[in-house]
């Protein structure tokens, strides 16, 4: 397993498309700097400006799509020139393999939010919009970590998708509509869709403002949504990956 990571990591170094959608981490903090430099506020409160910054788009929209986007990459090239019937040969735990891929993922999620968190402080504090305080900075690392962990198990049924095609068109597609399909679900019911209840999760404090719920918040009910669907795209991968003899 640990030879099949350092691997994907190996192969990483290829794909500079990879490296460039990071740059993505940078958009809603800039924008935010663009927004508190537009009202003209100074001195503010460190989790408003974070709320634009990293804890709002970022986290329900971009990186989401980016790492569907990831979930794609990884598999396509594979899966195009049916590579996977020489992995096999090997042999190659079919899982294991599937969970390597899983892994960069969840590496390159932290990673992106993690750019996310630096981003804001720099350009929060930098301008003088946000007096720097540790404990706010500390809130923002914490609550950043989570995100980009939650995020990437919330995101394991697009790579499920992504391994049972041979083309990149449906498992983009199925990004877009997942993504988005959280956001009518959301007023519906929040815990049927793993975005919606990674928001539960996130926001399980009611510390961050502008992020209303239309439900009772379920810590334990927003888990077992994304368990649910994560056992579901564990096993879909297992037969789409067992096809491919």
């Amino acid at each position: 397993m640990l030879r099949l990571i350092q691997i994907e990591f190996l192969k990483l170094r290829r794909r500079k498309l990879l490296w460039l959608m990071l740059l993505a981490a940078l958009f809603m903090p800039f924008f935010a700097l663009i927004y508190f430099q537009y009202v003209g506020e100074a001195g503010g409160d460190p989790v408003q400006f974070y709320k634009w910054s990293a804890f709002g788009y970022t986290f329900l929209i971009i990186l989401p799509f980016v790492l569907g986007i990831l979930c794609t990459m990884l598999m396509y090239d594979e899966n195009q020139h049916d590579m996977l019937k020489q992995l096999w040969i090997v042999p190659i735990s079919k899982m294991g393999y599937f969970f390597s891929k899983f892994f960069v993922v969840l590496i390159y999620s932290i990673c992106f939010m993690l750019i996310t968190a630096v981003a804001s402080v720099m350009f929060s504090v930098l301008p003088g919009y946000v007096a720097f305080e540790w404990g706010s900075v500390l809130y923002l690392l914490e609550k950043c970590l989570e995100i980009g962990v939650i995020t990437a198990f919330a995101m394991l049924p697009i790579l499920a998708i992504a391994a049972s095609q041979k083309g990149y068109i449906i498992p983009i597609c199925m990004t877009l509509v997942y993504t988005f399909l959280s956001f009518f679900l959301i007023t519906v019911n929040m815990y049927l869709h793993p975005l919606s209840s990674m928001a539960v999760i996130i926001a399980r404090n009611r510390d961050i403002p502008g992020i209303v719920f239309t439900q009772a918040i379920n810590v334990p009910l927003a888990f077992l949504c994304i368990c649910v669907w994560d056992i579901a795209a564990v096993l879909l991968a297992n037969i789409a990956l067992g096809r491919r003899k």
